[in-house]
């Protein structure tokens, strides 16, 4: 502390003043040292103080916890006893948890490797990476609540810190939401992913297309082997296990449709299976996709007997220990994928097309390819996963029958309805007549009459009516009966009676070749033929005699081995003769040359009589007489053909000519009726 300083103010003498003086000054001096030494000693205690900061604030950072270090010693005596206790119990499941914890992330490296390496090896670690995350799972819950409740009796007791208290609590709900979310860090959707690869490589790898059987259309109704081997088969079971395991069937099902059917599709592509694709409007008729129609069958039928039998057998390999309705579902799910529904939708479109006689046919061929797969069918696709597959081939063989059987009761009234046409202006046989012969003989051989036969059975026995053998063979002779009805009433129909009688030695020749030998001829009698062939000579004889066998008589030698006017009148007498040849000739020839036989052996025979009746007179004349002519300068008026142009002529009549008489177009009946003509016709009423 500065002392006080006291200035005397006493004014002394003169000699005084100077001392007073001085001493004023050396108590300022005196005053300034205290106050400066007073400063310093503030400065250092000032020092001091700033150096006590930092460690009061230290140790009042530590007091808390100091606090909390006696807490324990102020705490009850009972309770803090007690909490030993607890802490052991619950500390002893927790390291238990722990250690499975730590284990589990020791299987990562494993788990996160190849599976191709070492599947068996993979599936042993991931099976104990599942035993550890089930240990986890039942476990971890109830530790964490025991340490959940060893906080609670801290925090009720007092026993420790609250801030402490508060981070176990904040620790302890980490541990509750990775519970929740997975143990593993996603460790076993990670090897689950894996597998899933691999499963999906090993149906790929050893996914090879079926090669076609060379050649197609040989007959094959061998059972296809499974196309995975053995032990592909048991690798795929073994990871099936795994991931059936945990939840994953459904995407292993997705996978192996994926790649099979893929497969599938990639056999059939050889087949060249674009038709399949056809719209009803985008033919005119099913003669349009006839060909079509014979590669479907062949194409159906390998596709069942090859591929949808490989994949049944492959999907109860691989999936027989899961259950047949897994492993069906998967099958079915293969097929829809792979097309089979394509195939029937064929065979629907050509049941909705045009009817006509040849659709009938075809329906036929489309039931009996079906029906030769019927078996087949009723086991690939009888379970209850193929009921669409199943619901659509019913639908097919239903509208396949339902057609059949309204086509072939119509064939009939088709064929009374032609009786309306005009005969052919050229006296061939009406392709309605050819077509019939030849599709009557058809649906009555061995081909096509049991299908047909079995078809009208069916269709009966939908409306509950009784199939009578003879009905089939009764239709058929019927209209065979209205054919000859037609051709009667066409031979009527002609105004010209040669060409009338020319179309009549025609039709009865062709229906006696095309019918001979035949089932549906044998069902007429050979009496019936022998009529047939007896009515083309009568009117074959009719045909010649009012025709070419007139032609010789006008080259009559009546008067010139007789004559004796002398050489000029035997000239004008052959001029006037081969004159009128001539004109007869040309007139029979141009009329007969536009008419056509169809049957070739017919056409030869008749030009080979014609040539008989006319040339060898015509020679003979022109050899006796012709050079009583030749030497007229107008001889070319008279002399018009030459032996060998004749024969050439002849032999050149008849022939077939493109656009033949159409026929199953209705027009209306001609009114003119000639009913002179002799009927010759035998008809089928004696056969029935």
């Amino acid at each position: 502390m500065a002392k006080s300083v006291t200035i005397d103010n006493d004014s002394g003498s003169g000699s005084g003043s100077g001392s007073g003086t001085d001493r004023r000054i050396v108590n300022l001096i005196a005053a300034s040292k205290s106050l400066k030494l007073s400063l310093e000693k503030s400065e250092t205690l000032g020092l001091a103080l700033e150096k006590t900061g930092p460690r009061l604030d230290e140790i009042k950072q530590r007091l808390p916890y100091l606090e909390a270090s006696v807490r324990p010693i102020l705490a009850d005596k009972d309770a803090l006893v007690a909490a030993g206790g607890h802490i052991n119990r619950a500390v002893g499941p927790a390291a238990a948890v722990l250690k499975v914890f730590d284990a589990v992330h020791g299987l990562e490296k494993s788990l996160l490797s190849d599976p191709r390496n070492d599947l068996p090896g993979y599936l042993s670690v991931m099976k104990r990476l599942e035993e550890a995350l089930r240990f986890l799972g039942d476990n971890s819950g109830l530790a964490i609540q025991w340490l959940e409740d060893i906080v609670e009796y801290l925090e009720d007791n007092r026993v420790a810190d609250e801030r402490y208290l508060l981070g176990l609590k904040k620790s302890l709900k980490g541990l509750r939401d990775l519970q929740n979310g997975g143990l593993d860090g996603g460790l076993l959707e990670a090897a689950l992913d894996k597998l899933e690869g691999e499963f999906r490589r090993l149906l790929a790898d050893n996914s090879v297309p079926l090669p076609m059987p060379s050649p197609l259309l040989e007959e094959q109704a061998c059972i296809a082997p499974s196309q995975l081997p053995v032990t592909v088969i048991q690798k795929l079971q073994a990871i099936l296990g795994r991931l059936m395991a945990n939840n994953r069937l459904e995407k292993c099902i997705s996978i192996y449709v994926e790649v099979r059917s893929s497969n599938v599709r990639a056999s059939l592509q050889t087949l060249d299976l674009d038709y399949l694709e056809i719209s009803v409007s985008e033919f005119n008729d099913v003669q349009s996709i006839e060909g079509y129609i014979g590669r479907w069958g062949k194409h159906l039928e390998f596709a069942v007997k090859h591929l949808f039998e490989a994949e049944f057998k492959l999907c109860n390999d691989v999936f027989e220990r899961i259950g047949l309705d897994v492993w069906m579902g998967c099958f079915s799910k293969i097929a829809n994928q792979a097309g089979i529904l394509a195939f029937l939708q064929f065979g629907k479109t050509v049941t909705e097309s045009k009817n006509d006689p040849n659709k009938l046919l075809k329906l036929l061929d489309i039931f009996a390819s079906l029906n030769k797969l019927r078996l087949d069918f009723n086991r690939l696709f009888g379970g209850a996963a193929c009921s669409d597959i199943q619901n659509f081939t019913r639908d097919l063989i239903k509208s396949v029958i339902d057609g059949s059987a309204d086509i072939f009761w119509q064939l009939l009234l088709q064929v009374e309805l032609q009786r309306q046409i005009p005969p052919p202006v050229d006296g061939s046989v009406p392709r309605s007549v050819s077509f019939i012969t030849d599709y009557c003989n058809k649906l009555l051989g061995d081909d096509y009459k049991p299908i047909l036969t079995q078809v009208l059975v069916i269709h009966r026995s939908w409306k509950h009516e009784k199939f009578q053998d003879r009905v089939l063979v009764n239709e058929v002779l019927n209209i065979v009966k209205a054919v000859e009805l037609n051709l009667e009433t066409w031979f009527k129909n002609y105004e010209d009676k040669t060409l009338a009688n020319f179309f009549a030695m025609n039709n009865h020749w062709h229906l006696y070749k095309h019918m001979k030998g035949t089932q549906l001829g044998d069902l007429l009698g050979d009496a019936w033929l022998r009529d047939q062939e007896q009515y083309k000579d009568y009117f074959a004889t009719h045909f010649l005699k009012d025709t070419w066998g007139k032609l010789p008589g006008h080259l009559s030698r009546e008067g010139l081995i007789l004559f004796s006017g002398g050489r000029a009148t035997a000239r004008d007498l052959v001029k006037k003769r081969l004159k009128t040849f001539n004109e007869a000739f040309d007139e029979i020839y141009n009329k007969q040359s536009k008419w056509v036989l169809s049957e070739k052996d017919l056409r030869d025979k008749t030009c080979q009589q014609i040539m008989q009746a006319i040339v060898p007179v015509y020679r003979s004349y022109m050899q006796n007489y012709g050079p009583l002519v030749e030497q007229d300068s107008s001889s070319s008026k008279y002399v018009k053909y030459t032996v060998q142009n004749l024969e050439k002529m002849l032999a050149s009549l008849f022939l077939p000519r493109p656009g033949r008489y159409s026929s199953f177009k209705g027009r209306q009946l001609s009114p003119k009726f000639d009913n002179g003509a002799a009927n010759f016709r035998r008809t089928t009423s004696a056969v029935m």
